[in-house]
């Protein structure tokens, strides 16, 4: 793998008269910073703009472990694959569908292509205050009433972990012709286990962009993008990627990309297992509540409007307590040092990987039963 490879070359005794200007000198430098693999695209280690070795085999792999034609490895986040997947689809002057909440790389999309940005917003949820799954009918609506759309965006799952029904919303997109991209950022663990909703990639989607660092054992920037049918600009995605992406790729990033996905083509299934083991134990664990509620907790039968949830997300519900997700957030910190990912003042979010062991959520079940009795 290509950590290896990196490895390899960092003991191999070759002095680097290249960048990064750090010259890998661990003598030098302090501990805990990998600077012994931090390299430069130099021979035999490939071009991210234009693999054809190493590089290649990374996204090969990407693509056959989540069944898309062609990944692309992406070192900037999900936002330079939105921005180019968006790019790449539309001319200046066009209109885009955004459904539900999006992410503002969507918005500085359309700010930088000129785009005009046409918007179905589902109402929140009365008991939760989230936002529903985006509604096919709402979609399709929306594209008879405007002619002039030329791409459409659905974010799937939300932040909070809300999953549309993307099969029938790209049947309704691909009947007028039209690409439908989706915006998985929260998606990347999904497809692996039944326990879990499916792909955006698997549903029909034409371009799914994902980030590995939110939901899987991968480095901060780490991310993907996939490319799932021929509805797709691939040669304008290449190039916009390769016009926003960076001209340095960190190759500590790349060879966390590369050992993310090793992990999971050769550990996934135990690894899953052993996910799903941890989240019904905690759901097990939280049934005492009596006034907090965990939105996800009954995800086999989710709420009407909503079509899935992933179970992974851990919506703490706090519209009907005295308390708002933001101070619930504090005490969680405070009392019980424990940092969750997101408060809002009806919810707060905390988020879970196949990293997580069973001692972390029980001790978040405890803090919330405890906090919950107050």
């Amino acid at each position: 793998m290509l950590y290896d490879k990196l490895k390899e070359y960092a003991t191999g005794g070759v002095y680097p008269m290249h960048m990064p200007g750090h010259k890998r000198n661990t003598t030098l430098l302090p501990p805990g910073l990998p600077y012994e693999i931090d390299i430069t695209e130099i021979n035999g280690f490939d071009d991210l703009h234009e693999p054809r070795g190493v590089l290649l085999e990374t996204a090969k792999l990407a693509a056959e472990l989540y069944g898309s034609d062609k990944s692309y490895l992406l070192v900037n986040g999900s936002t330079v694959g939105i921005l180019a997947a968006i790019g790449a689809h539309t001319k200046r002057g066009d209109k885009i569908l955004i459904t539900g909440a999006c992410h503002r790389s969507v918005n500085n999309a359309a700010a930088l292509f000129g785009l005009e940005q046409i918007y179905i917003t589902p109402d929140a949820d009365d008991a939760s205050g989230i936002q529903p799954s985006v509604d096919p009918a709402s979609v399709a609506s929306a594209l008879d009433n405007d002619v002039g759309i030329k791409l459409v965006v659905v974010t799937s799952p939300s932040y909070e972990g809300v999953v549309s029904d993307i099969a029938s919303i790209a049947q309704t997109v691909h009947a007028r012709n039209l690409p439908l991209l989706v915006d998985s950022a929260h998606g990347a663990h999904l497809g692996f286990s039944k326990y879990f909703p499916d792909s955006a990639v698997h549903a029909g989607a034409d371009i799914v962009v994902m980030s590995l660092h939110k939901t899987l054992p991968a480095l901060t920037q780490c991310s993907l993008m996939h490319v799932c049918s021929n509805r797709a600009n691939s040669t304008e995605l290449k190039r916009l990627l390769s016009f926003l992406q960076t001209s340095s790729p960190s190759y500590v990033l790349i060879a966390s990309i590369d050992r993310c996905l090793r992990l999971l083509a050769s550990d996934k299934d135990r690894l899953f297992e052993g996910y799903e083991r941890n989240l019904d134990r905690f759901r097990s664990d939280i049934k005492p509540l009596e006034n907090l509620y965990v939105l996800n907790r009954d995800a086999d039968s989710p709420p009407p409007g909503i079509f899935a949830f992933d179970p992974g997300k851990l919506v703490i519900v706090t519209k009907k307590t005295a308390l708002s997700g933001i101070t619930l957030s504090d005490i969680l910190r405070t009392e019980y040092k424990i940092e969750l990912e997101l408060a809002r003042p009806n919810y707060a979010i905390a988020m879970t990987s196949i990293c997580d062991n069973k001692e972390g959520l029980t001790r978040l079940a405890e803090a919330l039963i405890k906090t919950d009795k107050k």
